[in-house]
């Protein structure tokens, strides 16, 4: 895919995302954080279960585990923050969870090119990138504050 396109597809689902914790705090409001966050995350398994029919890929699931098992937790750390975001969402609204996320996955995402983990190439640390993450955290400070 043209990096030009996968940045403008990135950033519009990344504003659609920005929709995902008050929403969930809307259900969690009628069905509590924890349960909120089940039924989020039932939803989408059937929408995906869906479009992994519809696309002829479900053959591919037989090799579901033959992977490493760190492979596997990305299911268990949407719940974590799905169930995070709608529960916080409340204390620093919305902008103030896209804020913070945005803050931690960059920083955490620069540490891992950094080491090369995960399947990842190398990636070495630079200033724009550490200005980057600071200019990030100053940011959520002033969303937040």
């Amino acid at each position: 895919m043209d990096r030009g396109l996968a940045v403008v597809l990135t950033a519009i689902v990344g504003g659609i995302l920005a929709l995902q914790a008050p929403i969930n705090a809307g259900l969690g409001r009628a069905t509590g954080s924890i349960a909120a966050a089940l039924v989020s995350f039932t939803i989408g398994t059937l929408a995906l279960a869906v479009v992994v029919a519809a696309s002829g890929e479900a053959g591919g699931l037989a090799s579901t585990f033959d992977v490493r098992w760190y492979y596997l937790v990305g299911g268990v750390l949407g719940a974590v923050y799905v169930t995070t975001a709608l529960i916080t969402v409340r204390s620093i609204g919305a902008g103030g969870v896209a804020a913070a996320t945005i803050t931690g996955q960059l920083a955490v995402s620069v540490l891992i090119d950094r080491l090369g983990v995960l399947g990842l190439e190398r990636t070495p640390l630079s200033a724009s990138r550490v200005a980057g993450v600071v200019l990030l955290m100053a940011g959520t400070y002033l969303v937040v504050r």
